[in-house]
């Protein structure tokens, strides 16, 4: 199961929305990329941890969000987890020392 980094960067507001999915908040979130030439589409995801606009989360897709919505939730694109912190050691993330740490000589 993939976790991925996102931004929250707006709301949803869906009045007329399958039954399972009554009373859930939709948030509109642009996935993060260490690699600034990837272009990200915004997602809309069902938020289950209370994100507000303008936090870093994290969140699941497929059938893993539709699981930890509610059972069988017509859900592609989940939040599960509000990032406090992160750290990122930039020179691990060139692409010759992914390389290295995926096996790859």
């Amino acid at each position: 199961m993939p976790v991925y980094i996102g931004k929250v960067v707006g709301t949803v507001v869906s009045t007329s929305k399958d039954v399972r999915l009554v009373g859930s908040k939709l948030l509109l979130i642009v996935p993060l990329s260490f690699n600034s030439g990837q272009v990200a589409y915004p997602l809309v995801a069902v938020d289950s941890v209370g994100a507000g606009i303008g936090e870093t989360v994290l969140y699941v897709k497929g059938s893993t969000a539709s699981r930890s919505v509610a059972k069988d939730s017509p859900v592609d694109c989940a939040i599960v987890g509000i990032i406090d912190d992160l750290e990122v050691d930039e020179h691990l993330l060139q692409s010759d020392n992914l390389r290295i740490i995926n096996g790859e000589v």
